[in-house]
């Protein structure tokens, strides 16, 4: 597999020269860039003519990673070529709130073939049910087949996200890439490193992605009493203190993220359904700690692998995250790639939430404030005795 990874900063340009010779079906293009490349959208242009047979995605973020350092106002790119592996693109628009399962069934559908081994997605980072999705995705996927993949982001904006379709940005899209056969090596870690510091909430009235009532009161009123003065920077304020949600006595909390309000509503939209009957309590977290989760979860996703392995690494961590972590936010990518395989490229992007399904079986989760780490790589073909 051979890796190669650059950068567009306007005005100047590309850093270096596209790798055209790399172009082939079995070439995938990651492409994460800031979202006002809506408006600017020639970068991605070129990378569709320089890569004309590859599979291109991307999204928008809430700060852009090439190796160890995150950026503003640019676009990072991952160009990969795999030896073996082979790609199959697929891409669903998004009708409405209801739609999410029915979209992870659609991009099932297209992506089933035989060898399917992994799937690789990205969505709307302010439209889409990741938990949903995932469901659809579930029910129409084998159980060894791994998921992985990310929420667009809008910095601290959450006015409009993005991913590519057809190498333009788009609203309300969800994008995927197939990928199949036996050479294909894939890890995946993940790690949040918060903790809780709010007694529970009982969420009495919930409706999809929107919570209303926590113990029979409106949910705002009570973040805001807990946010004091710093409620007034709403709803940004809010990605330093995401909701851990159990769904049931007993079961794994999940990490969720505020991604708006509606002050007339005394309401929060999440990036996830939060369900009636759930128990929420708020987190919180310090820098020397969501540092060391990072760790944490490159450690998991590239274990196994060797010193000399060149894998890809796609890291992508949660906006909330890079508030609490301000000029330390390249410390969290820097312990991935110290940790990583000598060889390793890495590319990725601060998120409106993280996706991961395991082999085994389930629908998976969708992750807030949380780092995930994907370790893609190729085992080399058995030479005959």
């Amino acid at each position: 597999m051979q890796l190669k990874t650059t950068r567009f900063l306007a005005p100047s340009g590309w850093a270096a020269p596209l790798p055209t010779a790399m172009d082939g079906p079995r070439t995938l293009v990651l492409a994460f860039g800031a979202s006002a490349f809506a408006e600017q959208p020639q970068p991605f242009a070129e990378l569709r003519a320089a890569f004309p047979q590859a599979v291109l995605l991307g999204c928008s973020t809430a700060g852009e990673v090439i190796g160890s350092q995150v950026h503003d106002d640019s676009i990072g790119v991952a160009v990969a070529r795999f030896a073996h592996t082979e790609l199959r693109h697929a891409a669903t628009e998004l009708q409405g709130p209801h739609d999410c399962r029915p979209a992870g069934a659609r991009l099932a559908h297209q992506l089933q073939a035989p060898g399917l081994r992994a799937v690789f997605l990205l969505g709307d980072g302010l439209h889409v049910s990741g938990s949903a999705l995932l469901v659809g995705l579930a029910q129409n996927l084998a159980d060894d087949v791994h998921v992985c993949g990310g929420l667009a982001g809008d910095g601290e904006r959450f006015a409009r996200t993005w991913v590519l379709d057809g190498g333009a940005p788009a609203q309300r899209r969800i994008a995927a890439v197939g990928l199949y056969g036996a050479h294909l090596r894939i890890g995946h870690g993940r790690d949040g490193g918060w903790s809780t510091f709010s007694p529970g909430q009982r969420i009495t009235r919930a409706e999809g992605r929107v919570l209303y009532e926590l113990d029979g009161r409106p949910a705002l009123d009570l973040l805001q009493e807990y946010l004091g003065e710093h409620a007034a920077g709403l709803p940004a304020a809010a990605l330093r203190h995401p909701l851990a949600l159990e769904r049931a006595p007993g079961t794994e909390p999940v990490l969720r993220t505020i991604v708006g309000i509606d002050r007339q509503q005394r309401s929060m939209t999440f990036a996830d359904d939060m369900p009636p009957g759930g128990t929420a309590r708020l987190m919180r977290t310090g820098s020397d700690e969501l540092i060391d989760s990072a760790g944490r979860a490159a450690a998991r996703a590239t274990q196994g692998l060797g010193r000399h392995d060149g894998p890809l690494l796609i890291s992508i961590s949660c906006a909330g995250r890079r508030l609490v972590l301000g000029a330390r936010a390249g410390e969290e990518f820097a312990t991935v790639a110290d940790g990583a395989p000598c060889r390793a490229a890495q590319v990725g992007f601060y998120a409106y939430g993280a996706i991961a399904r395991g082999p085994g079986g389930g629908a998976g989760e969708l992750h807030n404030q949380t780092m995930t780490v994907t370790a893609i790589s190729e085992s080399a073909p058995r030479t005959p005795a």
